[in-house]
């Protein structure tokens, strides 16, 4: 039939599937992808080793096992498991200037990458309510926020991750990918994929819309809200001294909720309209390669407890 009709060969051979995407990451020079190669990979090395300081000594020290210290080791297990789902293939893309990333690869990594968005989403809002109990609530502090709640907490926000990371994941891999194969982009992200698709995305878009916005909108609520009432509590303490040390319990979460919002309404929802490939890519570093180096700098840099468990385990393994 396609002999007597060449045109249905040629949709034939546009509709081709994709079963492989290529990356194309930051194109230029080989010398400067080499310098951004040496960047990145020590930036990747650097949050490794940051995050896991932060999870052995919120493991190990006695003085760190409470509420505040468990969810910041639980937010540097997202930042490795971030790290490591962008950062190796990345460097692998500066290197070759590009590289090929299966479908079935493809949906995995933005599994990952989506779960962890999630999961960090209602992580920071569990612990701005934790720091509201702290200085809204401080006598009932141990009795609210109990070793049970904080496990269940944990539970709820990697069941909710996994739950919406799956849904989308699985409901974006069922689009079809034709014609141009080629994501110039770093990783396999939602909106680089969606303008690949050649079939209807109807149902993807209400998808993010139902599930989406109240992941966002819920735990900048819970932030809000919390941040409300500790500014009024603050704001009634008599002394300077206390009014300075109950803000420095909260000035860390508060910085990295600010640095962690910004950079995501940036990328996914103030208008992209003039906004270059590069551009993007650059914001998209931001919470996928910087944030999570910055996030164990600020909580050990401005929390003395930190300092001081850092200080105990170097001068016990030292001396």
């Amino acid at each position: 039939m396609f002999y007597f009709f060449p045109e249905l060969r040629t949709l034939q051979k546009n509709l081709t599937m994709v079963t492989e995407f290529l990356l194309l990451g930051f194109q230029g020079r080989q010398h400067l992808r080499n310098i951004l190669f040496l960047l990145f990979l020590v930036i990747y090395v650097a949050t490794i080793c940051g995050n896991l300081l932060i999870i052995t000594l919120v493991s190990t020290s006695k003085t760190l096992h409470t509420p505040m210290y468990f969810f910041i080791s639980q937010l540097a297990i997202g930042d490795i498991v971030l790290s490591s789902n962008i950062a190796p293939n990345m460097l692998h893309i500066l290197l070759s200037n590009g590289g090929n990333i299966s479908l079935i690869s493809c949906m995995t990594q933005f599994y990952f990458f989506d779960c962890n968005g999630v999961f960090e989403c209602l992580l920071l809002a569990v612990m701005s309510y934790d720091r509201y109990v702290a200085i809204c609530n401080p006598l009932r502090y141990t009795s609210i926020m109990t070793k049970r709640f904080c496990v269940k907490s944990i539970l709820i926000c990697c069941l909710l991750g996994n739950f919406v990371s799956f849904i989308v994941t699985i409901t974006l891999s069922r689009l079809n990918f034709c014609g141009s194969n080629i994501i110039d982009h770093l990783f396999c992200d939602f909106v680089p994929l969606l303008e690949l698709a050649c079939s209807d995305t109807f149902i993807l878009h209400m998808e993010m819309y139902v599930m989406g916005i109240p992941i966002v909108i819920i735990p900048i609520t819970i932030i809000v809200v919390s941040y409300t009432y500790i500014v009024l509590t603050v704001l009634r303490i008599s002394s300077s001294t206390g009014r300075q040390k109950a803000f420095c319990t909260c000035s860390s979460h508060l910085i990295v909720v600010s640095i962690y919002y910004w950079t995501m309404f940036s990328v996914y929802i103030l208008p992209s309209r003039g906004q270059t490939s590069d551009i993007y890519k650059i914001l998209s570093l931001l919470y996928t390669v910087f944030t999570p180096l910055i996030n164990p700098i600020i909580y050990s840099l401005r929390n003395e407890d930190i300092k001081k468990a850092v200080q105990r385990t170097f001068h016990k393994h030292i001396m």
